[in-house]
């Protein structure tokens, strides 16, 4: 059995998993961390999306073995010292979550556009979340919060 040796939310870990270990069961199964979704299995519905060395990644499409020696950033890590990241506040603060199911990748994935465009239009937020799917919602309240979590990144 391969081991795996990863930072994960700042902690390094190292496990023996099968070589067959999705990147979500691994986080969910080995190390508790269960913020992160499975909703589909197949890389439809985005509830898995973590951060792999700083970019956003469907954790569900990724063996855990592929992540060896990766920086792993889940949900459970963006909040520092008991205060919210800036773009999950604005998730709570603009009501960008209904059940909340889809809301971990959601959030991680704005992250990693907050990261990689800094501003980005209605348009941009909407096409960049082509692959997070919300059944609760019609996303106008997550467009508004993710605008309002850019600018907060950015002050």
């Amino acid at each position: 059995m391969p081991s795996v040796t990863m930072t994960v939310n700042g902690q390094q870990v190292t496990r023996d998993v099968q070589g067959r270990t999705l990147l979500t069961d691994f986080l969910r199964q080995d190390l508790a961390l269960t913020g992160t979704h499975v909703g589909c299995d197949t890389s439809q519905c985005g509830a898995c999306v973590v951060h792999v060395n700083g970019k956003s990644v469907k954790a569900c499409t990724m063996l855990a073995v592929q992540a060896d020696g990766a920086d792993v950033t889940t949900i459970e890590g963006l909040a520092r010292n008991g205060e919210l990241h800036p773009m999950q506040a604005a998730f709570k603060e603009h009501h960008g979550l209904q059940c909340g199911f889809c809301t971990p990748g959601m959030v991680m994935s704005a992250v990693d556009l907050v990261n990689t465009k800094g501003e980005a239009s209605e348009t941009e937020i909407r096409d960049w979340l082509e692959g997070n799917i919300c059944r609760c919602t019609g996303y106008h309240n997550i467009v508004k919060a993710i605008r309002a979590g850019a600018k907060a990144m950015r002050s």
